[in-house]
This record gives C-alpha cells, sequence and structure tokens, in this order.
C-alpha cells in the first residue's frame, strides 16, 4: 500500500484527537497545533488568548518535566553488573572497580547528550505532550526532530505497541534534488492530485511499520514513489522513532493531553478574561451628556480646553457611568479561583528557592510529578527514557566513541520515579549507612567492619566522578605508611637524644668530665694546641722516649 493511502485511511482515527488539540492549543500555545494544512502557511494570523495562565502552565510544566527528565547536572540512568555474574565472571571484590568505569561511561553519555541539541527538541516535545497529549520525535544522524499531531498517524495493537508510523512532509524541490514527476500547471495529474509548480513544496511520507522478523523498517515516498536511498532499517529496541503519549486510554492510538483535563476551567477563565477586559474597558469610557433643551452646546464641551472658560450651565451637562462595578468583582474573584486551580494542576506554585540545579531539587521534582500527575513519569520512562537511551547507546557504540557493552553482562538501567535519582540515590544510601553504622556501633567499630577503600571508591562512583590518579592505591599507602613510620622513630629518637642532653650529667658545671671532653674537642676542631700532646689518662703509661741525659 502506498503510503499516501495508508496516510488518508489512518487520519479518519486522528481526527477527533487532532480538533481536541487544536482547541487546547488556541487556549495556551496558537502556534504549537494547528490544522492539517497541505501548504505551508506564510504570514498566519494565529488567535491571542486573552489569558496568559495557560501559556504560563504549559511552559512550567513542560520546564519541571525537562528537569526531570534529562537533569543537567545529574546522570538519568546507570551502567551496573548483573548480580548473577558476581561471583561467576567476576569476583565480588572488583565491583567497586566495575562502578567506577561505569561511571566514566556514564559521564561520556551525558557529554554527548550536553553537547548535542536533544534536549531543545526534548523540550519543544513536552510541550506538544502536554497540549495535545501527542509527540513524535525522530533520532537521526544529526539530531532529534519533533513532528507535532498534525504530521503523522500511528496505528497500534490491542496491547497499545506502535505497529505503523507515517509522516507527512513539506519539503522543497529543490531542497529533495530527486528525480521528481514533471509537475503540471495547477492541474491534477494522472495520479489523481496536484503536483504544482517547480517552486513549490512537494508532500513527502515517510512510512515506518514493523515487519515480521520484529525490525523497523521505513521509507519515504513522493508522488507515491519511493525516493532513492530512503530505505533503511533498525533493531525493535533501538528504534529512532519515538512515539509520546501523554495519558493513555485503553484501546486509543493517540494519548490526551494535560489541558485536556483542565479544559473547563481553562475555558471558563478564558471567557471571564474577555468579559473582565472588555467590561473594563467600556467601563473606562467616559461619555458627557448634554441636555437638549440647554443653552449650552456640544460643540462648546468639547472643543473647550483643559481650563478653558465657556458659557453654559452645570446642570446641563451630565457624565454617563457604568455602574457594574458589583459585577466586575464577582468576575475577578472567580478568575481568581480559576487561576489558583489551573496552577496548581500545573505545579506553578512551587517556587524553586535554589540559585543552581542541585540532585535535591530533581528529587523533589520528581516525586512532586509523580504525586500529582500520577504514573505519567512511570510513562515517560519506559516510551521515552529507555528508547532514547538505548539509541543512543548504540549510536556512541557505532561511531566507536563508547566501547561494546556486553549485554549478557552489563545492563543499563533507568532510574526514575520517587525511590532513586541516578547515582545520587547511591551517594545517599551510603552517607546514610555510615551514618547509621557510627550511630548504632560507634565510630571505632565502624572503622573496624568498614573497609576505608571501598567505601571512598562506592562514594566517588556514586557522585560521578572520575577517580582515576585521585584515589591512592593500596602500594602507595603502604609505602607511605612505612616512610612516616621512619619519621616519626627519627623524630622520637631526636626528642631522646634532646630530652638526655638536658640532664645533670651532660652538664659540664656538675660534671668536670664532660666539660674537659668538651674543651678537648674544640681544641682539635679549632686546631689550638696542635703541637702539644696529649696528657695521658691516669694510669696509662707515657710512650717511650730518649732517656734522660742521654
Amino acid at each position: 500500500m502506498k503510503a499516501r493511502d495508508r496516510y488518508s485511511q489512518l487520519t479518519k482515527g486522528r481526527t477527533q484527537f487532532l480538533h481536541t488539540a487544536v482547541e487546547c492549543s488556541r487556549l495556551t500555545l496558537p502556534y504549537l497545533v494547528q490544522e492539517d494544512l497541505s501548504s505551508r502557511p506564510e504570514h498566519q494570523k494565529l488567535h491571542t488568548p486573552w489569558q496568559s495562565v495557560g501559556a504560563k502552565s504549559v511552559v512550567n510544566l513542560a520546564a519541571k518535566l525537562m528537569l526531570a527528565l534529562l537533569p543537567p547536572q545529574t546522570s538519568f540512568f546507570k551502567m551496573q553488573i548483573r548480580d548473577d555474574k558476581l561471583g561467576v565472571e567476576f569476583p565480588p571484590e572488583v565491583r567497586s572497580e566495575l562502578d567506577l568505569s561505569f561511571a566514566k561511561m556514564e559521564r561520556m553519555v551525558m557529554d554527548y547528550i550536553s553537547a548535542s541539541s536533544d534536549r531543545v527538541v526534548v523540550h519543544q516535545a513536552l510541550k506538544h505532550l502536554i497540549v495535545s497529549g501527542n509527540a513524535l520525535i525522530f533520532m537521526g544522524k544529526d539530531g532529534l526532530k519533533n513532528y507535532p499531531l498534525q504530521r503523522y498517524v500511528v496505528n497500534r495493537d490491542g496491547n497499545g505497541n506502535i505497529c505503523e508510523i507515517v509522516t507527512k512532509e513539506l519539503i522543497s524541490r529543490k531542497i529533495l534534488g530527486q528525480d521528481l514527476p514533471v509537475p503540471l500547471p495547477n492541474s491534477p495529474g494522472e495520479d489523481g492530485y496536484k503536483t504544482g509548480s517547480d517552486d513549490q513544496d512537494v508532500e513527502v511520507y515517510t512510512y515506518v511499520r514493523l515487519d515480521d522478523n520484529g525490525r523497523w523498517t521505513w521509507h519515504q515516498e513522493a508522488f507515491d514513489n519511493i525516493l532513492p536511498g530512503s530505505r533503511s532499517t533498525a533493531p525493535k529496541n533501538t528504534s529512532p522513532w519515538l512515539v509520546l503519549r501523554f495519558n493513555t486510554v485503553d484501546g486509543e492510538d493517540y494519548g490526551r493531553g494535560r489541558v485536556e483535563e483542565f479544559l473547563g476551567d481553562i475555558r471558563s477563565l478564558e471567557g471571564l478574561s474577555q468579559a473582565l477586559v472588555e467590561g473594563s474597558a467600556a467601563a473606562a469610557k467616559v461619555v458627557f451628556l448634554v441636555s437638549p433643551s440647554s443653552t449650552t452646546k456640544p460643540k462648546t464641551i468639547a472643543d473647550a480646553g483643559n481650563g478653558a472658560i465657556v458659557q453654559g450651565r452645570p446642570d446641563d451637562v451630565g457624565v454617563v457611568q457604568v455602574g457594574k462595578t458589583a459585577d466586575f468583582r464577582t468576575a475577578q474573584e472567580q478568575m481568581v479561583n480559576l487561576e489558583r486551580r489551573i496552577s496548581e494542576a500545573f505545579l506553578v506554585l512551587t517556587v524553586r528557592q535554589s540559585e543552581r540545579t542541585t540532585a535535591e531539587e530533581v528529587r523533589l521534582t520528581q516525586m512532586e510529578l509523580e504525586q500529582q500527575l500520577g504514573g505519567l513519569f512511570s510513562l515517560l520512562t519506559v516510551e521515552f527514557l529507555v528508547p532514547y537511551l538505548n539509541r543512543t547507546l548504540h549510536i556512541l557504540q557505532r561511531n566507536k566513541e563508547l566501547p561494546k557493552i556486553p549485554k549478557d553482562l552489563v545492563r543499563p538501567e533507568i532510574i526514575a520515579g520517587v525511590n532513586a535519582l541516578g547515582r545520587g540515590q547511591d551517594e545517599e544510601s551510603l552517607i546514610r549507612f555510615a551514618q547509621t553504622l557510627s550511630q548504632t556501633v560507634g565510630p571505632e567499630m565502624m572503622i573496624k567492619y568498614l573497609d576505608p577503600g571501598e567505601f571512598v571508591k562506592r562514594l566517588a562512583a556514586a557522585q560521578g566522578i572520575d577517580a582515576l590518579n585521585l584515589i591512592k592505591t593500596p602500594e602507595t599507602m603502604a609505602r607511605e605508611k612505612q616512610q612516616q613510620m621512619q619519621e616519626a622513630q627519627q623524630a622520637e629518637l631526636t626528642k631522646q637524644a634532646g630530652q638526655f642532653a638536658n640532664t645533670a650529667m651532660m652538664d659540664p658545671s656538675k660534671n668536670p668530665a664532660i666539660g674537659r671532653l668538651m674543651d678537648d674537642g674544640y681544641d682539635q676542631l679549632t686546631g689550638q694546641n696542635g703541637n702539644q700532646t696529649i696528657p695521658p689518662e691516669e694510669g696509662t703509661p707515657e710512650e717511650a722516649g730518649p732517656p734522660e741525659g742521654e
């Protein structure tokens, strides 16, 4: 079947969702979702809402979702060795070394994401999710691309799994650079539709489906002809096509957005805002009335300047006043209640207290999303984070920017929800364990049972720090310990020598022998009495010499 025909068939199931999405976009961000246009709009005038609460709510919730899904300073996943492989393929004592290596790989992946424009496209897709409930992301070699709801259709099986995707794009004939059919002058061609002129856009359809072998295959068609070089395939778990939904309903191919859930409040706020603005403008208008039977002429009042003196009676001139102050107050009170409910629903009332994003802030944001939005975060984890991570790892390994990861030994794990936050949860657990152990058995016993080196390695891995040449090796610590012991012994000997020198035995005034020894040593060093013989000690015979008188 041709892609254009399949797109037309699946469009019928999208009509209701697209109409609702257009209305939701009209009250919040009018530029997001529009009708399925057959041509590229130029200088289109969009509807301007009477209130800004809807736009503010959508942008705020999208930012919070972005912070929770792809935090800028924290990894949203971690790689870990399978527990059943420890002790079999790897000894248990190498777990910390493996964690350090995995942490390095995680930083490489996060650096790749930070250097790309993925976060910009993901933030745009999140706004589409909130407004229309649906979004399609394509992970191409040049980066991510977001498809709004009016540009694609999907088909799911009974379990909600994607079976088919058909996209529709308007691409310039010159950009395609393909041998396309010769356009006819604004007349239906033999294929049943207008081809247009050479300067007009061409409708390009991309047909994506899951084949019998469990692989994704897709190609592009223009004028019902397959474009050369457009065929491609991908494994099922590394598909570049990510179909996202906000809320799911059993049996429906498309999701429902957050704006649709509170569409009644947003509609009411829109109507009251319009009435209040228009009523206030009418009430602010000043109109003077002049009695028809008075001598005062209206032209005289109209032409009179400020402070001018004219003839007339004050009773002949009156001012029209709109006595709707009470009605305005009622509308204003109702608008305050509506704005408060909408702000609570879109998490606008939560004020960020920190100057920069921290792991604790990301954790609190995730808890808030999970509590306020039910299983949304878990749904986005399954439909977005898992395939996004698998595709990113596939691209990095294919480009040889990341080493091959044995799937049977190592598995990447998405950490989401309220119970964990990447390796930040490991860090918190390690610190809490050490504090509990210290409070329970005491610091001395904690050091006895806890290996400091292993604890430092795991803490570095939990924080995502590159511990290469940072943590000392056991050999270095043993050598430094031996050197410290030698220095301590030398210092002790020096101390003892100093103490011995201060004793009475070493005092020349109290011990003459020490005094004579010090004097003799001084004479030998200075060369004094060099020709004199040193008197022998008592009881020692003198050396033999010539006898006297000989």
